[in-house]
């Protein structure tokens, strides 16, 4: 992915919009995630309520970057801004942890809050890829905004089909997914 590109995007979107910035820095690009930083004195404008600007900014660059190229999908762009989307990853880890070890202890499965396609990515390469969950699995069910992720043992008691522990404070409410 071409950061030049990116970066023009984004900063004729937010012009247009129009948000004061100063910087907009493409980080880097892992895993095929291409991750970048808006820098302004206007963050929380730029972010909105519960994330909902950040992603309709984030959603408009990909739309206009996928037609600007020709391109059969979407590009994987990170759009963050004063460290606000990685503190929302870090969260949701967390509560992935707290989760795996409820069920460790217990031995269900448990079902986490409906959440985006983004963060539910997020947990399965989470427990995927940390050594000290490996004796879990995560699969999404669900459909659409109601979408979530079961997590469970990889050697699970018994083979009914067991439904999944709902978790009542599962710490997610605030999280903008």
């Amino acid at each position: 992915m071409d950061a030049s590109m990116i970066k023009d995007t984004l900063g004729s979107l937010l012009k247009l919009l129009p948000f004061t910035f100063t910087d907009v820095q493409v980080l880097e690009e892992k895993d095929g995630v291409t991750r970048v930083e808006l820098v302004s004195t206007e963050a929380s404008r730029i972010i909105g309520w519960h994330g909902e600007t950040l992603n309709a900014i984030q959603h408009l660059a990909k739309s206009i970057i996928r037609a600007k190229e020709n391109m059969e999908r979407s590009p994987f762009i990170v759009v963050d801004i004063d460290g606000y989307r990685k503190s929302q990853e870090e969260k949701v880890c967390k509560i992935a942890e707290q989760k795996a070890d409820f069920v460790r202890r217990t031995g269900n499965r448990i079902a986490l809050a409906p959440m985006s396609p983004y963060f539910r990515r997020i947990v399965h390469l989470y427990v995927a890829n940390s050594p000290q969950l490996q004796d879990l699995t995560t699969e999404s069910v669900g459909e659409g905004e109601y979408r979530q992720i079961v997590m469970k043992l990889k050697e699970e008691k018994g083979s009914e089909e067991l439904s999944p522990v709902m978790a009542e404070d599962t710490g997610l409410e605030n999280l903008d997914i």
